[in-house]
């Protein structure tokens, strides 16, 4: 039969040499990957990273088996299961929901599905289920992250009861301990790279537009993007390459180059050799000893490896994180209203009848039990301050201010003056600067949390513990993912940190490709 892949770290190559060779088929792979999450979702650890699986999952991986078999395989992701953020719609024919996380989108049907499920489906993907997230994409209100009201707290696989960071907080799970060969998030500030860092995996949030948004319940068009959260560069290279693309149902998509680059072109081992990177030291106020540490290591071994480091590059002086999300949030609230307000309105029916914001407000508060639930999920007050915001001189204001602050005054102004290809920043403060400027960011794992790491009190959640994973992110200016690839990859290999430790022994779901084949 051949080795066979550990679907722990089993990466898109990997099992496409496996299926290719027919040591097993995707059929099992689905079956493999079903039993995983059956075995850590809600039993055992009950990390809560799914909150439903594809009832057409196995009937559609025979079909592609067949074809493989037939006609040969369409591509890279031919038979491949992935998992998706429950905001990606999928077509409601096959029997899944697509609801933000909450129940007021619960039985609710989607006019058909989100540009960036066909890409992979028409691919030949296995769309497996549909992850967990931070309810509404973290835009209800304060509640820790992870949490939803139909799937509860979703946890870290790396710390018992740890904080899985949001809102793509399920991809980020299942992806960190081999529930699927890859996952999509969605990430308006930090919801694509904050869940990677925190759970171990790589991370890419695109360029805003490089996605489609098109059938993705939204928080902002001006800075909402769809992107891969997965074991490695590479396997976010391979999925980009699919999921980008121009899409006249999403305007901002008609700004980008006209062809996609196949971006595991970028995946090159020496590919930090002679590039110069840009360190604004003046952000990291506030960041963990133990992560500083590992980000100045990260710093010699990327100069190692051939590349200049400007340290420091700083952005203008009046850069301030707190400042910056004081408009951010303005334009945010005022976006949600009207962009949630379009997304409900195409909805060919809605059961609980929410078609705007006010509607969602009163909604939780009638199913207090399943939504409002005590004592820490309780918060709506971002909807609510959503509700009272609009489309003013004062949110146009702040938009302008955010585009200033994120480009010629932000990432385009340092690499500008500084004479920089990118920039690098510890994960836990890169995602800002990119979200207002709309512009890419790529995290790669960096490192763990020592042994000796005080272990935080579960409320419900713990922020930090031994073993919390975190990353280092890579910056660039609009459409330059080729380049952040190219320079994380080349960080990635030479460096591997992902592979120093895994999730802790309960996590780890035990089943494997042998367990179903011989069956």
């Amino acid at each position: 039969m051949g080795s066979l892949p550990d679907l722990y770290e089993a990466g898109i190559e990997e099992v496409q040499v496996g299926l290719k060779k027919k040591r097993f088929t995707s059929v099992d792979l689905v079956k493999a990957y079903l039993a995983r999450i059956e075995e850590v979702n809600l039993k055992g650890p009950g990390l809560r990273a799914v909150l439903e699986t594809n009832p057409n999952a196995l009937k559609q991986a025979a079909e592609l088996d067949k074809e493989r078999e037939v006609s040969g395989p369409r591509g890279p992701l031919h038979g491949i299961p992935i998992l998706l953020k429950d905001n990606i719609a999928t077509l409601h024919s096959e029997g899944m929901n697509t609801t933000a996380g909450s129940y007021a989108l619960l039985d609710s049907v989607v006019d058909g599905e989100s540009f960036v499920a066909a890409r992979l489906r028409a691919a030949g993907a296995i769309l497996l289920g549909k992850c967990t997230l931070s309810e509404w994409a973290n835009w209800r209100g304060t509640v820790p992250s992870g949490f939803c009201g139909r799937g509860g707290q979703g946890t870290n696989p790396y710390v018992p009861l740890g904080n899985p960071s949001g809102s793509s907080s399920g991809s980020g799970i299942a992806g960190a301990i081999g529930l699927a060969t890859g996952t999509l998030g969605s990430e308006t500030d930090g919801s694509i790279i904050s869940p990677s860092s925190h759970c171990n995996l790589v991370g890419l949030k695109p360029t805003v537009g490089l996605t489609s948004r098109a059938g993705v319940v939204p928080i902002s068009e001006h800075q909402d993007s769809i992107g891969p959260m997965c074991r490695s560069v590479a396997d976010c290279a391979a999925i980009l390459s699919v999921i980008a693309g121009r899409d006249p149902h999403d305007n901002y998509s008609l700004n980008q180059p006209e062809t996609v680059p196949d971006y595991t072109q970028a995946l090159k081992k020496d590919g930090l050799r002679s590039v110069r990177l840009g360190v604004p030291r003046k952000v990291f106020e506030g960041v963990d000893a133990n992560v500083m540490i590992a980000f100045n290591r990260a710093l010699e071994d990327m100069k190692a490896l051939g590349a200049t480091i400007v340290d420091p590059a700083d952005f203008v002086d009046e850069w301030d994180h707190d400042e910056v999300w004081k408009r951010e949030e303005i334009v945010l609230c005022g976006d949600f209203k009207v962009n949630i307000h379009s997304y409900l309105s195409k909805l060919v029916e809605v059961p609980t009848g929410v078609r705007t914001v006010a509607d969602l407000i009163k909604f939780n508060e009638e199913n207090r039990e399943k939504e409002l639930v005590e004592p820490f999920w309780t918060d709506q007050a971002t909807f609510i301050k959503s509700r009272d915001t609009h489309q003013d001189p004062t949110f146009w204001d702040a938009l302008a201010y955010d585009y200033r602050m994120g480009r010629q005054d932000g990432v385009d102004g340092l690499l500008k003056k500084y004479e920089v290809d990118a920039i690098l920043m510890p994960t836990a403060k890169a995602s800002r600067p990119a979200a207002v400027a709309g512009y890419p960011v790529l995290t790669v794992p960096l490192g763990f949390q020592p042994p000796d790491v005080a272990l935080a009190e579960a409320n419900p959640t713990r922020m930090n513990g031994p073993s919390m994973p975190f990353g280092i992110s890579f910056l660039g200016t609009a459409y330059s993912e080729f380049q952040l690839i190219q320079y994380a990859y080349a960080y990635e290999q030479a460096t591997k940190h992902r592979l120093e430790k895994k999730a802790y022994p309960e996590a780890i779901p035990k089943t494997q490709l042998a367990d179903v084949i011989s069956k």
